[in-house]
């Protein structure tokens, strides 16, 4: 296997941070190697080194002869050119249109552009896809991206996933998006205090790796113990439909997670939730919300109840963010009504950032909301907390001003939980956060008693802390998705087909029809059904939590045959309605094309 980079005793500092310290490593052909660590703690650093852009201060980077390297970096320049002028460069139309591997691209990355349209008028996240669909057109023997999937929705990282798995050359890539490191990584390497750890395997053999590493040398503190085992259980018995198994002994992680409960006790959590929030949390009625006279909600008649946790899924311009700012209060609607339960204290997180004053100080600015916080049965200071998202030591003096964007989003977030709600709107929560620190907050929602609507492109924490997916598929309904992100992109796979979208000319959003629907039906009788499927849905959730209350009475009463018995009548009472209740919700979901 031929080597392609290495490097030897490298390393690099800016002032007193040290973000390399003697480390030497290399990349062979066939490497796909996933790079994961803190924000600031050197990544980008490492992957700029080993592509040549910055040299280190001390040691040798060694490429072999003619290597081809393809850089997606973070920030790029934009020349005056066409769309596709920048992606295509000079390739004569029918050389691209001839090549399966560009036509794949511009389809994956560019479906439905303009590529006439000059670069000035694309937005931010627009030339980000067109530089990444540049790279990918030409060819490489090494490709490095950091943070390719940042302003990707899950349709079109679920594409990049697949479209690298098919690529030949070596890969190495920096993402905080786990879904995507097993999808496409067989290595990872962690970047820490100026050290590169090396692991084999994708992030989930990661997670086992560094967990069995730690307990073996007994070096790490308990809770980050926890923290991993944790998030090892849930992968274990997470969605099963993950795109790559993690590559170690089963035994030995079932030993590992021996024990080790659910990420969550949805029956006492509910019960708290119902107990702090009441039987009424969000309820909307025939609202309508449209956009640029495009309607977005047409007559929505839904209902947000205690303890709900709901992932919201849907293309760019589908309406989640003004859904959102609706449920929140924030934005009128353009017909019917959102009703907020007495008890709710809600707390939205959008995705702009609230400014502070630049010279007030962290610990400052989380104090002024509250000094303590109860979460899961444990009380927590707001030092503590602010350690537990990343502000160590000095960091929570820091002043404001002097904060990265992401440690700003840090503090954002940290101070909407202090406040202690019930409710929790949250649009694009992952942005600017490290893995380490995702899996703080979601460890936190594990134990939070509250309702919770998610807007997130990140389909790894999306399916972490949610237990139902809905979608806005730009036909103007929510749709409640049984199989989760999985069966949303099958959908947009039918859509796309349907609609046949192309480079060069725009889609029209909401026009496919996917063959073999259910005849149409008019308005008045679509929320006939919209509302009988929801009566269905919220009557399933109940016998759920009723059967999980069974199962736990049954084995506190297990020398009670009498009581036994009852409780066994019971249960077999809710499976009887239950699959009555499916059939029941089946035909509806036809009557609506689902």
């Amino acid at each position: 296997m031929t080597n392609l980079v290495n490097l030897q005793d490298v390393s690099l500092a800016y002032g007193p941070l040290v973000l390399l310290d003697d480390v030497s490593l290399g990349i062979d052909e066939g490497d796909r190697i996933g790079v994961v660590g803190r924000n600031g703690g050197g990544k980008s650093t490492l992957v700029s080194v080993l592509s040549g852009r910055t040299p280190p201060d001390t040691g040798r980077v060694v490429h072999t002869r003619g290597l081809r390297i393809g850089f997606l970096q973070q920030r790029d320049t934009f020349p005056e050119a066409t769309v596709g002028g920048f992606v295509l460069g000079d390739l004569a139309e029918h050389e691209w249109a001839g090549d399966a591997r560009v036509r794949d691209v511009l389809r994956g990355l560019l479906s439905g552009w303009d590529l006439d349209a000059p670069m000035a008028t694309l937005s931010g996240g627009e030339r980000r896809r067109a530089t990444l669909a540049r790279l990918l057109i030409d060819s490489h023997d090494l490709v490095v991206l950091d943070e390719p999937t940042n302003h990707l929705d899950i349709e079109a990282i679920a594409w990049l996933a697949e479209h690298l798995r098919g690529r030949r050359e070596a890969l190495t890539v920096v993402t905080h998006d786990r879904w995507f490191l097993d999808a496409v990584t067989n290595r990872t390497w962690e970047v820490v205090d100026g050290r590169v750890e090396r692991y084999e395997g994708g992030y989930a053999a990661y997670v086992l790796a560094k967990a069995e590493r730690e307990r073996l040398a007994a070096a790490a503190e308990e809770r980050r113990q926890n923290l991993m085992r944790k998030e090892l259980a849930w992968l274990r018995r997470g969605p099963p439909a993950r795109t790559s198994k993690p590559k170690f002994r089963i035994d030995a992680a079932n030993e590992l997670i021996a024990g080790e409960p659910p990420p969550r006790n949805t029956v006492e959590l509910v019960r708290f939730a119902s107990t702090r929030l009441g039987k009424s949390v969000i309820d909307t009625e025939d609202l309508t919300l449209t956009a640029d006279d495009t309607a977005l909600l047409d007559r929505l008649t839904w209902q947000l109840g205690p303890g709900d946790r709901i992932g919201l899924v849907g293309v760019n311009g589908s309406g989640k963010t003004t859904l959102l700012r609706a449920l929140a209060g924030e934005r009128d609607p353009d017909g019917g009504r959102v009703r907020h339960g007495k008890t709710v204290n809600l707390a939205h997180l959008s995705q702009s950032l609230v400014e502070l004053a630049p010279d007030l100080r962290p610990l400052q600015a989380v104090e002024e909301i509250r000094r303590n916080i109860a979460i899961g049965g444990r009380e927590f200071t707001a030092s503590q907390m602010l350690e537990r998202f990343g502000f160590r030591g000095e960091r929570q003096w820091t002043p404001i001003g002097d904060l990265s964007g992401g440690e700003r989003r840090r503090l954002q977030l940290l101070r909407l939980l202090m406040n202690e709600p019930n409710v929790l709107l949250m649009d694009e929560p992952t942005n600017d956060l490290d893995i380490e620190t995702l899996t703080e907050l979601e460890d936190l929602l594990d134990g939070w008693p509250g309702s919770l609507v998610v807007v997130s492109h990140d389909r790894y924490f999306l399916e972490r802390v949610s237990d139902r997916v809905l979608a806005l598929l730009g036909d103007g309904d929510l749709l409640f998705l049984p199989g989760g992100i999985e069966e949303y992109l099958q959908r947009r796979a039918r859509q796309t087909d349907a609609g046949a979208a192309v480079p060069g000319r725009r889609a029209e959003p909401g026009t496919a029809a996917e063959p073999g629907s259910a005849p149409a039906l008019s308005a008045a009788e679509r929320r006939t059904v919209q509302k009988d499927a929801q009566r269905i849905e919220r009557r399933l959730d109940r016998i759920g939590t009723r059967e999980s209350e069974l199962h736990e009475q049954m084995a506190q009463a297990a020398d009670d045959y009498a009581r036994l018995a009852e409780l066994d009548s019971e249960l077999k009472t809710l499976q009887a309605e239950k699959d009555e209740l499916e059939e029941q919700w089946l035909v509806e979901a036809e009557k609506l094309g689902e």
